[in-house]
């Protein structure tokens, strides 16, 4: 019998997701059923569609995967989640039927990365003040703040999916890397390359700090009152992680000051308030939450789950599979 690939996605996230190369790999695979509603799914609308299928892939707005749903589709063997987070689509009754879950977070990671390089070496440029000294019809003023990503020491705060890869970029730089992570041995973070420190040393030293922690109960507000006055003078804080691993009242007094810079994609909550200081603070890039897979980069991971499923029915291991005891580290 020819096997179900259930799109549970709507049409809106799958069309921008999968591009045509990556959708016809999965129908090599077997038969696909696309859901064409543009939002949702609901509950009801998902028990329609996942009746008898063999795999199923989800994203954002896809309801979690409990017994009612499940018991529709008795020969479900595998869960491809086009996103990040699978907190809220994965049940303690998917991990019980033995089904194989993967995630895309992966996938989102490299976009993460590659921005938080790209504002480590704008901020080191001083490249925000200068644009804005060139439209007021300056030219050399603010040059003399300009740093390379060179012969500086650059902190990483998480060594997840996102964090790796921006340390794998930085070894492209002569830079001294600092990684503060507590589910890391040192001889994991050797093997990266890096040197690993708790978190406040990390701090101490670092010129660019870079924040790539899950959020979970354990990480919220690392960064407060106590610890960001140990910060450098004109050291740089990254954060395209979440708003919720700062505290947010402390990072702005201490920007008050004048004395460090901070590039923030996301915030707590989400958009901040119209009269929020990260809005109007000269210290302060203010992005809306684009560090991760966005237009055209969402495609990345359409082409991740194709490989994935691929990988799957033919009897190899999942590249990013997540198991159940993983669950309490992810963000």
């Amino acid at each position: 019998m020819e096997r179900k690939i259930v799109l549970l996605l709507n049409a809106y996230n799958s069309d921008r997701i999968f591009a045509e190369k990556d959708l016809a790999r999965l129908k090599e695979l077997g038969k696909v059923v696309k859901n064409l509603d543009f939002d949702g799914p609901t509950s009801e609308r998902a028990k329609e569609l996942i009746v008898g299928a063999d795999a199923v892939v989800t994203s954002w707005y896809c309801p979690a995967l409990e017994k009612d749903l499940l018991d529709l589709a008795p020969n479900l063997r595998v869960v491809a989640h086009a996103a990040g987070s699978v907190k809220y689509v994965v049940t303690n009754e998917l991990f019980a039927g033995g089904i194989k879950v993967t995630t895309c977070s992966e996938s989102l990671g490299i976009g993460v990365a590659e921005t938080a390089l790209a504002l480590t070496i704008t901020s080191l440029k001083n490249m925000w003040f200068l644009s804005q000294e060139t439209r007021r019809g300056g030219w050399r003023n603010g040059r003399d703040a300009i740093r390379e990503l060179y012969g500086i020491t650059v902190g990483v705060v998480g060594a997840g999916k996102a964090g790796r890869h921006y340390i794998k970029l930085l070894q492209n730089f002569d830079v001294e890397i600092l990684l503060s992570d507590p589910t890391l041995s040192d001889e994991e973070a050797q093997a990266l390359g890096v040197t690993l420190v708790e978190l406040d040393e990390l701090i101490e030293r670092s010129d660019v700090i870079s924040i790539h922690a899950p959020s979970i109960p354990e990480t919220r507000h690392m960064f407060n009152s106590k610890n960001l006055p140990l910060m450098k003078d004109r050291a740089i804080l990254i954060n395209t992680a979440r708003g919720a691993l700062i505290d947010e009242e402390a990072l702005v007094a201490e920007l008050r000051t004048g004395r460090i810079f901070a590039a923030i994609d996301v915030t707590d909550p989400e958009p901040p308030l119209l009269d929020h200081p990260f809005r109007t603070l000269p210290n302060v890039v203010l992005l809306p939450h684009i560090a991760g897979a966005v237009n055209n980069g969402l495609m990345r991971m359409g082409a991740h789950v194709a490989s994935e499923l691929e990988r799957f029915f033919a009897g190899e291991e999942l590249t990013t599979e997540v198991k159940k005891e993983q669950l309490a580290s992810l963000a």
